[in-house]
């Protein structure tokens, strides 16, 4: 984990410097890379952030590229549904018949507006796509990418897809114990701040998993795109009040996507291995949410990791990670 930031993360989480970084910083294209030969995959991608993200790499001179998407219908060839393991494990058995897997971009989540749950697992949707699933497609995908070593000669590149709203959850089920059921309770529940909370799972999950991952065999971070106008978050609400507020203030304040998945791209193809477990805002390494580097947050990862890996057990996760090492 960086000690040495730029910023402290309470200053980071503040109001006053997202207006800052969405104001008066705009990410900047990525240009002095050259990507012939490379393989990507980018889920989520049929359309917003992801879709840019597709269109940045192949001007770069990406070799090819997998669209991961729910509705094949809507992209290339390789479906992948977030809401079934199943089609997790399918995806990533499908991944292992490509000869390299060189840039993998984890995009795909949902803005759940209202209180569901998969009925699969029982999860609450928002926590289980944004969270327990990708943390089940990063975890299966790893000895694929350490397969691909030796053909690329060099570790692959993951990236989670964040947001900075993470530091604004108030997290109300944080004293739950165990914690991941907690989610799963209907009631009045703010669906915003579940999904802000959603996303802070994943920044625990990231730091965890790069502690248990060594970069020689993938390099993971995690990036946020900073708030974009035109995704399919702001199509959920379109036509309700609460839309029509939102995608005002999100049309003045929001970068498009093209410039919002300028800072996904970046994660993906620079810095070396330093970068290994960090979190990238404006294109620099920052500080995660506050509660993350409190003694508070150690806790919570704990009981967070212990629970994910009970949850996903049936994946052999655990064992999958005690492999890479050896």
């Amino acid at each position: 984990m960086a000690t040495n930031f730029d910023i402290s993360p309470e200053k980071e989480a503040t109001f006053m410097q997202f207006f800052y970084r969405q104001f008066f910083v705009t990410p900047s294209p990525v240009t002095d890379v050259d990507l012939r030969e490379k393989l990507a995959v980018v889920t989520g991608s049929n359309g917003g952030i992801g879709l840019e993200c597709c269109r940045q790499l192949l001007a770069l001179g990406l070799s090819k590229l997998i669209l991961a998407v729910r509705d094949k219908s809507k992209g290339h060839v390789w479906e992948l549904d977030m809401s079934s393991y199943d089609s997790i494990g399918a995806f990533v058995e499908r991944a292992q018949s490509l000869e390299r897997l060189d840039i993998l971009i984890l995009n795909a989540g949902i803005t759940g507006l209202h209180f569901t749950t998969n009925p699969s697992t029982g999860h609450e949707n928002n926590v289980q796509i944004n969270y327990i699933s990708t943390a089940l497609l990063a975890i299966q995908i790893l000895p694929v990418l350490k397969s691909k070593i030796a053909a690329q000669q060099q570790p692959s590149r993951m990236v989670i897809v964040s947001t900075d709203a993470s530091a604004w959850t108030s997290f109300p089920e944080q004293e739950s114990d165990p914690l991941l059921p907690s989610f799963d309770v209907p009631g009045k529940i703010d669906m915003t701040t579940r999904y802000y909370t959603s996303r802070l799972l994943g920044q625990f999950f990231l730091l965890d998993l790069a502690k248990r991952v060594p970069s020689s065999v993938a390099v993971i971070n995690a990036a946020t795109p900073g708030l974009v106008y035109g995704t399919a978050s702001q199509r959920d609400i379109q036509g309700t009040f609460e839309g029509r507020i939102k995608k005002f203030a999100t049309r003045i304040m929001g970068y498009s996507p093209e410039v919002g998945a300028r800072q996904i791209t970046y994660a993906a193809l620079k810095y070396d291995r330093a970068i290994h477990g960090q979190y990238l805002c404006s294109q620099k390494v920052k500080p995660m949410a506050p509660i993350i580097y409190t003694s508070k947050g150690q806790q919570i990862s704990e009981r967070l990791w212990r629970e994910t890996m009970m949850e996903l057990s049936f994946a052999n996760v655990e064992q999958i990670l005690d492999e890479l090492r050896q």
